[in-house]
């Protein structure tokens, strides 16, 4: 265990490294961020000055290894356009997107378990070809054209839930479901697909030959064991939603890192721009570390080392 653990450990330290390397070359062929610093008047001496004092006068490597020590540090510099450190801002509006994900999530998981479960049960029936239906509609929607639909029908149509911002419960409903439609129809597929081949399984006709309850065998055990297959994508996708919701910030105008990224590709913020993804890669290889760890528990024949 503890030799896997550390092989994850160095796997996830090469893909961290990787997102900083990727996101440091990215920005510096984004533009001059000196532009949007200094007034439309300011001199050539100006514009020297400034880029000596931020370091982008320096080499790219000595500027990449100067932003790696300040990373390991958690120094991100200061933000070019909110005048605040960079890191700082990000986790300021980490809850607003940890809050979305959550939310996105559990209606994901709350929605796709059921419809995964009696799609396999009622194989080939209307209920399986509702599910199977659902499921293509979800995976060819993108999230921010829900999004659009959502605030057309619930927010402007009826008039029941706000289409922006954030507030109480009500302002979280449509982003949620625009955010947790794909995972819905990923997770309802994959858990169908594990819930036909579990119950077609030998221990599942023995607990049956001894006079079990249907409801204990779908629920306790055949669920229990197609379940790992589904703790993978609920860890890849709640990781996903984490870095990759600008999309339905955007749409919602939702405050939260998404979209504070995304204000800062456009005014050329690099200090913002690194720490939102540097952060976002960071929680990604953690959460998937922890889902790995998981296995474990959820099905004790896995285990990771033997």
């Amino acid at each position: 265990m503890a030799r896997y653990l550390f092989s994850r450990l160095w796997q996830g330290l090469i893909a961290i490294l990787g997102a900083v390397l990727i996101v440091f070359i990215a920005q510096r062929l984004a533009g001059d961020p000196l532009a949007l610093l200094l007034p439309m008047d300011a001199s050539e001496a100006d514009f020297e000055a400034l880029r000596v004092e931020l370091g982008l006068d320096q080499p790219l490597l000595v500027q990449f290894f100067r932003f790696l020590q300040s990373v390991l540090v958690g120094d991100f510099g200061y933000s070019y356009q909110w005048q605040t450190p960079a890191l700082d801002l990000i986790l300021d509006r980490l809850p607003a997107t940890l809050e979305l994900a959550v939310a996105g999530l559990l209606f994901a998981i709350v929605l796709a378990i059921p419809l995964g479960v009696f799609s396999a049960l009622y194989q080939d029936s209307w209920v399986d070809r509702v599910a199977k239906v659902f499921a293509m509609l979800g995976q060819a929607i993108p999230s921010f054209w829900i999004g659009l639909l959502l605030i057309l029908f619930f927010a402007v149509t009826l008039n029941w839930l706000p289409a922006y911002g954030r507030g109480n419960l009500s302002h979280l409903v449509l982003p949620a479901i625009a955010l947790g439609w794909y995972p819905v129809a990923a997770m309802t597929r994959t858990l169908r697909s594990a819930m036909l081949d579990i119950l077609q399984s030998d221990y599942i006709r023995m607990a049956r030959s001894v006079g079990l309850s249907e409801r204990a065998i779908i629920w306790k055990y055949a669920l229990r064991n197609a379940a790992v297959p589904l703790a993978t994508m609920i860890g890849v996708y709640f990781a996903n939603m984490l870095g990759g919701a600008f999309v339905v910030e955007v749409v919602f105008a939702w405050p939260g890192v998404g979209r504070t990224v995304v204000e800062a590709v456009f005014n050329r913020d690099f200090p913002v721009v690194q720490a939102g993804v540097i952060l976002s890669a960071v929680v990604f290889v953690l959460v998937n570390l922890l889902v790995d760890l998981s296995y474990g528990l959820i099905d004790p024949r896995i285990r990771h080392g033997r």
